[in-house]
């Protein structure tokens, strides 16, 4: 095996051009198939990340836009979104286990004594913060004293806070949103996410977002007179009921609520994970077999050089078999060197995968996350091409008659 595999890489060694050549196939089809693997595995967690902010246990009722006009009509038969629809909610529906109320601040101004910003202004129940998975990464979150007692408290994004408080420490210090003072109480972690919608649906992005309490919001701050109570509901459900059945429990309690108009749409961050996990494994599959396709013309490459090795070396062939050689040692030693091509060639094709997952990383911004199966897959399929596409000359290397590979010119 150790001649074979010296044999075998001094003959690469002898034709470098050709052998560079012939990996071209295999150095391609392993790191398209490492990045493309690569970059699934990252939008898979992605996905699952941007879930989290959701909640995937949480169902999310959100109020539909609308003109004036129609808003007018609307408003004859449906208030919108409102309290009294999470009561109801809570109150008829067993599997409910937290509900929460948000509202989107109509915001004409917001600064700070040291600059200005152009965040979101969100009031929201407390109970809000644990449903989304929110975290401070410094002072503390607002709760249900501070909500009832109407405190004039607010809590920060990481990107809120950098743009209202450059180079400062937010916490203690005061915001003004429209004609109200907030004390900063809290700034939340910054998270890593690189985007912030999934499968077309849009997501909190709490990094520019200023929140406070939502009952503050309704002591404190005017709302238009055809403006919903509420903008978003959120419920959790317990594991004693599919995500898609409450959907459909919730949608009837809120049409019989809401005069059957629909001012309102509920997403389900599990049937989103779903769909996303479905689009990316379509997509995986389609580039990972564009990817095969190079491996497979890689393998005909390997097949065509190591037929043209095997007429090259007759003479040899049929002096080694004079002397003693078996067929099955001739096999494979031909075989050998194919499967060594096929490793060099995913060797180099590891590299060029990783690098390939950076480039498309950082002029592309798509997530990226490794996975040792990816590489372990790509190698496997590498080197089984190389054996398999070099059988047949190994093959026909075998059977060649020694006294007329012995004759050969």
């Amino acid at each position: 095996m150790r001649q074979n595999l010296q044999h075998a890489i001094s003959e690469m060694m002898h034709h470098k051009l050709r052998t560079l050549l012939t990996l071209l196939g295999m150095v391609f089809g392993v790191g398209a198939v490492i990045a493309m693997l690569s970059i699934g595995e990252g939008a898979k967690a992605e996905a699952t990340r941007l879930i989290e902010t959701m909640g995937l246990r949480n169902l999310v009722i959100n109020g539909k836009d609308f003109d004036q006009e129609t808003l007018t009509e609307i408003r004859e038969d449906s208030l919108g979104l409102n309290m009294n629809d999470i009561r109801a909610i809570r109150d008829t529906l067993p599997f409910i286990s937290n509900s929460c109320g948000e509202q989107t601040v109509k915001t004409y101004s917001l600064f700070s004594t040291f600059n200005n910003s152009d965040a979101v202004v969100k009031a929201l129940d407390p109970n809000c913060f644990d449903m989304s998975n929110l975290k401070t990464a410094s002072g503390k979150l607002f709760g249900a004293q501070e909500n009832i007692a109407f405190q004039q408290v607010a809590v920060l994004g990481s990107e809120a806070a950098a743009e209202l408080f450059p180079g400062q420490e937010p916490v203690g210090q005061l915001v003004k949103i429209n004609h109200m003072w907030v004390r900063v109480i809290g700034v939340l972690q910054k998270d890593q996410l690189s985007k912030d919608q999934i499968q077309g649906v849009k997501l909190g992005a709490e990094h520019n977002t200023v929140f406070i309490p939502l009952q503050t919001a309704f002591k404190r701050l005017k709302r238009e007179a055809l403006d919903s109570e509420l903008d978003t509901i959120k419920v959790t459900i317990d594991d004693s009921i599919k995500p898609q059945v409450a959907s459909m429990a919730i949608d009837r309690l809120l049409q019989r609520r809401h005069g059957n108009v629909d001012d309102y749409e509920i997403v389900v961050p599990a049937s989103l994970l779903n769909q996303q996990n479905q689009t990316q494994k379509i997509f995986t599959i389609v580039m990972s077999s564009i990817a095969g396709i190079s491996l497979l013309v890689g393998g005909i490459g390997i097949m065509n050089i190591m037929l043209a090795t095997v007429l090259e070396r007759t003479r040899e062939i049929g002096l080694l078999r004079a002397l003693g050689a078996r067929k099955t040692d001739i096999k494979n030693q031909f075989l050998i060197e194919s499967a060594t091509i096929a490793a060099f060639g995913a060797a180099i094709g590891i590299v060029m995968g990783v690098a390939l997952s950076f480039m498309i990383q950082s002029f592309a911004n798509w997530p990226v996350e490794w996975s040792i199966f990816s590489i372990i897959l790509a190698v496997s399929v590498c080197l089984l091409t190389g054996v398999v596409f070099g059988y047949y000359p190994a093959k026909q290397a075998a059977e060649l008659d020694p006294i007329r590979a012995l004759q050969k010119n």
